[in-house]
Parts: structure tokens; C-alpha cells; sequence
């Protein structure tokens, strides 16, 4: 917002009537009542009627009626009609914008007062620093805030907490502090505006800093560091700030609720999911449509479909959140004709399908090998929805066509889409060719992903691997030592490949070669004896999946200490005969682990859940949910 507010010249008495007629009364009490847009209209046609039209009472309920209903259009016609609003009708307004996020428009609006010589007070700034901050208009916001200190509004705490907020948004945390300072009263609640603001930038040890310092602390502030926790990946954090919130008996709240689960689903900790859950349940939390939507999250990204399926069934509010919630986990865990489905059940309850929605299903089709169903599904978005398909739809259609081996559709299906393709579009193309052995096609698409005038001009490590591993799978060793030499001059290391599995409600996380845990000597044992019995069951080690110029003995060697072996060993070893085990790797199981785990299955008499970076693997009895499609 470039404005600038002009001076304020203040007026000499308040334009505000005091009438206490019983027809106002009775246009504001109809107004307070009103239940839908429909209403509102009626109701206004009587206010047009009896005259009431530039009545300040009046009009600032009409306003804030249209706000409670999304109106906003036909708010702003109200307040156009309206002759010299008073700062209560401008209020209601600049409230109306906000909530509907037209922040700008929303300050507008004050520069528009101000320059009418309207006075405001403490309500009108309180809601122009809210726009301001989420604005991001840190030029507009100190102009208010200088306004606020000629006027003496700067006094009041919400205004002071306002303030607070607007410059931890635009991250001034200097004035963020100064403003703290000049507080009286350093209560919670500022403390929170400020743990709020370092989280978002990512500052995490400055929030928990801030939140150490208070003594007593309330469900929001222990929810808004569990919140900074969670959106910047501190997930094992976030669980033992829950812990420590829970030995003060400091009770949870719906948001709370929400962020443990989005921690449990991240780590697939289904049995701390559970917990939550039971939490849930017996402190009679909610089950809006929010904490339905994090429940089905956390059950499908923790392998329990079914239970997901349940929650779902059982939740009393059920929005296009929840559906999408439901539609990504039974494609993720291989029910793709069961997502189909669901998204067909939701639009035949009369809810519009969102872009999500439309990943979710394409997602479904592309796991299962549904080509002809997920070009359906793509179609239907412009023809049946209005949906301008956006570069990740189009990304499902190339990965959808690459997993069933159509590569080149899938490359001339890139050129001829109406988006430039992003990295992660171009990368799931380059695998698809690794794994159909397309590799002068592949090699094509390399160039394009690594070009420095292509689509993916900064360093992401993931990418150069991928190019290694498709000239590695090629033969071309020469090719391969090249693109890795480039990614060590970018002085970029790749991510390490890790496992973790969770035991007694604690996770335990290992690398490659893992010889950190306190148990490994016992866990390398299992190990050998796992290989030996599968062995005898006819695995062969796969080891073209070693992508390295080095010998078979060392291939079969690398490819026995995987991450995620090392976890399925120590979990065969802690616990009960036949009891599941529940593995996440952050990368994609190779070919052989795979092999290898369905074998382990089989000869353990034990069901294992494998969530790798593309989808979940149900193995059981020797066979895998993914028919051996992923």
C-alpha cells in the first residue's frame, strides 16, 4: 500500500446520534437475528423503507450482518450508499474487509476516514493493524501507529498487542520489542504475539527462548510454540513440549489437538497418534471438521487406513477438508478404486471438489496404474468444474503416464500442456525413464532439469542424484562421477537416506550403516540371521540397485545396511511375536529392500507398514499393497 495517510485534524464533537427509537431498535434486533444473505436483503428492503438508510446504529449492524455471511459485496454497496459515515460505520466495514482477506481495500478504507476527518479510536486502529500486518504494509502500519501516539491510542493493550503483531509479521523485531517494553503489563498473551512472530520466521530458539522466560503459561501460548514447532519441522520437539504441557496439566484445545496430530502423521507415530486421540476423546475436545480432517491425516499417513476410514464415518462434521483428507490417505496406502469412490461420494453429496480434491484422486489413479480413469478424472476438471488445471494436476498426468512405462506420451504430453514445468514434474518424468530404462530420453530430461536457463536454476540435491542415478543405471559411470563432482562444487550435500520406526510410543530413527543405537550389536545379529534365512527362501540380492563402480561383494554389502533394514531389526527384536511394525523412510525403498521386506513378512509372521517419500507399502504374507507399482 504506497498511500499516505494525511494529517488528521481532529473534529470538536462526536457525530455519533443518540436516538432510542423502537423502530431502530427493531431494524437492529431483525439484523442481530438474521440467519442467511437472503435475510439480510429483506431486512434492508424494511430499513430502505422506514428511512433508515443513513442511520450510524442502523447501518453499522447491516455491515457487520453482511460480514457474518461472507457478503462483502454486498457490504461495500451498503457502505457506498451510506452519506458521512462516522467512525463506527467505518469500523464495521474495515472488520468486513478483513475477514474476507481484502486487506488492501480494508486500509483504503482508513486512509479514506482519515481524510474525511473522521476520528478514530482504539476499535477502527485495532482493526486497520490487523489489515496492515496481514498485509505485510509495514509503510501504512508505523503511519498508524504515529497517528496512534498523537492521539493517545497507543495506551490501550490491543492496540499495543496490534502492534506487536504487525511488526513481528514484517519481522522489525526490534520495534517488536520496543512496543513489549513500553507494555505495563507483560502478560501471556504478548509473550504469545511474540513466540507467534519468531516461529514464523523460523526463529525457533528465539520463540522457545521467549516462552522459557514465563512462569505460567495458558493453552494458547503452550499451543503456539507446539505450533512454531510443527511448521518448522521440529516434530520430536513439538511432542515433548506437548509432554512437559501436559505434566503442568495445562489442558489442550482444538488447535492444539491439531498440531500434535500433524506431528504424529509427519513421524508416523501411530501409537502417540492414538494417544492424542484418546485425549481427544477424554477431555470431550471438539471433533469439528479441522480436527477430523487432522485425525484421518494422522491414522492414513500412519498406515491405519481402516481406522481413518472410521474416524471418517464417525465424524459428526464432515466439510471438503475431511473428504480431501481421506481421498490422499486411501490413495497413499493403495486403495485407489476406494479414493475414486470417495470423491465420487463427496460430489454426489452436493460438495464442490477443490484443486486438492483433484490431486488427491489423480494421486489415486496414478498409484493404481489407471491411465484411462486419471485422463476421466483431468478432463472432468475444466469440463464439468471450471477448473483451470494448474502445473500440479498436470504433474499427476506425467507421473501417471510414466509409471505405466508411456514415457514418451508423458514427455510429449510436457510440451503440449499450457505451463512450464516446475522440477519435481520434469524429476518424476526422469525416474519413470530410469525405470523403464528410457534412457536417452532421459537423458534429454536431465539436461532440461539441470540447465541453468531451464526450470531448475537453483540447487536442489535431489535432482543432481537423480541424473547420477540414471547414467549409473546406464553404464555411463564417467557421466555420473561428472554430475556428482558439479553438486560438490555447489558445495550441496545430499540427504542422507534414514529410517526411523516407533517402539513403546518413543521413535527411533537410523541412517545407513548405523552403528549409533545403544542396542546395535544385537540389531547387526538379527540382521545376519534375517539374511540367512532369506537366503534360504531364494532372495538374491538385486544389486544393479547399487548405483556405484564397485564389486559385487561390496554391492551386497551396501545394500544390507540400509536404514531401513536396520529398523526392521531392531523392531523384530523389541518386540512381541506378530505384533506389526511401522517404518518411514524419507527417501523411496530401492527395489531390493523391497523385495526383501515382503520375504520378512513371510518368514517373521509379521504384517509390515513401510510409508517411503511416494506412497505406504502394506506388506504382508510375502506380497506388497502395491502389487509391485510404485
Amino acid at each position: 500500500m504506497s498511500s499516505v495517510l494525511p494529517q488528521l485534524h481532529l473534529p470538536q464533537n462526536s457525530n455519533f446520534p443518540n436516538s432510542n427509537s423502537v423502530r431502530r431498535k427493531n431494524s437492529i434486533s431483525l439484523l442481530q437475528n438474521c440467519r442467511n444473505l437472503d435475510q439480510i436483503a429483506a431486512i434492508h428492503a424494511i430499513i430502505i423503507k422506514n428511512g433508515q438508510e443513513q442511520d450510524h446504529f442502523v447501518v453499522f449492524e447491516l455491515l457487520r450482518a453482511c460480514s457474518r455471511f461472507d457478503a462483502i459485496d454486498y457490504a461495500v454497496e451498503v457502505f457506498r450508499r451510506k452519506r458521512q459515515p462516522n467512525v463506527y460505520v467505518y469500523t464495521a466495514i474495515i472488520d468486513a474487509l478483513v475477514a474476507c482477506s481484502s486487506y488492501y481495500h480494508a486500509i483504503s478504507s482508513y486512509v479514506q476516514m482519515i481524510e474525511n476527518s473522521v476520528y478514530p479510536d482504539n476499535y477502527v486502529v485495532n482493526s486497520v493493524l490487523k489489515a496492515c500486518a496481514l498485509e505485510l504494509d509495514l509503510g501504512v502500519g508505523k503511519q498508524i501507529h504515529c497517528h496512534g501516539l498523537k492521539l493517545g491510542l497507543c495506551l490501550n493493550r490491543q492496540v499495543k498487542l496490534k502492534l506487536m503483531e504487525l511488526y513481528g509479521k514484517c519481522a522489525e523485531f526490534d520495534d517488536m520489542q520496543k512496543v513489549f517494553d513500553e507494555m505495563p503489563q507483560r502478560d501471556v498473551v504478548a509473550i504469545t504475539v511474540m513466540i507467534s512472530s519468531y516461529s514464523e520466521h523460523g526463529l525457533v530458539e528465539r520463540a522457545l527462548a521467549v516462552f522459557d522466560l514465563l512462569k505460567v503459561r495458558d493453552t494458547v501460548c503452550w499451543t503456539a510454540m507446539i505450533d512454531g514447532l510443527v511448521r518448522n519441522g521440529k516434530m520430536s520437539k513439538s511432542l515433548e513440549c506437548f509432554r512437559r504441557m501436559q505434566r503442568e496439566g495445562v489442558r489442550a484445545n482444538e488447535v492444539t489437538a491439531v498440531c500434535m496430530l500433524s506431528a504424529c502423521a509427519y513421524l508416523g507415530a501411530l501409537e502417540l497418534g492414538k494417544w492424542v486421540h484418546s485425549y481427544i476423546e477424554k477431555y470431550a475436545i471438539k471433533v469439528n471438521h479441522f480436527v477430523a480432517s487432522a485425525l484421518v491425516t494422522m491414522y492414513s499417513r500412519c498406515g491405519s487406513i481402516e481406522e481413518a476410514e472410521r474416524v471418517f464415518e464417525e465424524a459428526k462434521e464432515k466439510d471438503v477438508s475431511t473428504y480431501n483428507s481421506l481421498i490422499s490417505g486411501l490413495a497413499l496406502n493403495g486403495k485407489t478404486m476406494e479414493a475414486v469412490a470417495m470423491f465420487e461420494r463427496m460430489v454426489n453429496q452436493g460438495i464442490r471438489p477443490t484443486s486438492i480434491s483433484f490431486v488427491g484422486v489423480l494421486n489415486a489413479c496414478s498409484h493404481g496404474g489407471f491411465v484411462d480413469l486419471g485422463f476421466k478424472i483431468f478432463r472432468s476438471m475444466r469440463n464439468d468444474y471450471g477448473f483451470e488445471p494448474r502445473v500440479e494436476h498436470y504433474g499427476c498426468i506425467v507421473d501417471l503416464l510414466g509409471r505405466a512405462g508411456k514415457v514418451h506420451e508423458a514427455y510429449e504430453f510436457i510440451q503440449e500442456m499450457g505451463c512450464a514445468p516446475d522440477r519435481i514434474m520434469l524429476g518424476s518424468l526422469l525416474s519413470a525413464c530410469k525405470a523403464h530404462k528410457a534412457f536417452e530420453l532421459g537423458e534429454k530430461v536431465a539436461k532440461a532439469l539441470l540447465d541453468d536457463d531451464g526450470v531448475q536454476r537453483s540447487c536442489d540435491p535431489g535432482m543432481y542424484i537423480l541424473v547420477s542415478n540414471l547414467y549409473s543405471s546406464w553404464g555411463k559411470w564417467d557421466k555420473a562421477l561428472l554430475v556428482r563432482e558439479e553438486l560438490k562444487k555447489k558445495g550441496v550435500e545430499k540427504e542422507p537416506g534414514s529410517s526411523s520406526i516407533e517402539v513403546d510410543g518413543e521413535i527411533h530413527e537410523f541412517l545407513l550403516g548405523d552403528i549409533t543405537h545403544p542396542r546395535k550389536e544385537e540389531i547387526y545379529a538379527k540382521l545376519e540371521e534375517m539374511d540367512e534365512k532369506l537366503r534360504g527362501e531364494g532372495y538374491d540380492p538385486q544389486v544393479e540397485n547399487v548405483l556405484q563402480d564397485v564389486g559385487d561383494r561390496e554391492k551386497e554389502h551396501a545394500l544390507a545396511i540400509h536404514s531401513e533394514r536396520l529398523a526392521i531389526c531392531y523392531g523384530l527384536i523389541s518386540t512381541e511375536e506378530g505384533r506389526s511394525l511401522r517404518v518411514v523412510k524419507n527417501l523411496r525403498v530401492c527395489d531390493d529392500c523391497h523385495a526383501m521386506m515382503k520375504l520378512v513378512s513371510k518368514v517373521s509372521g509379521r504384517k509390515i507398514v513401510m510409508r517411503d517419500r511416494n506412497r505406504f507399502h502394506h506388506f504382508e504374507n510375502g506380497r506388497c499393497s502395491c502389487g509391485d507399482f510404485w
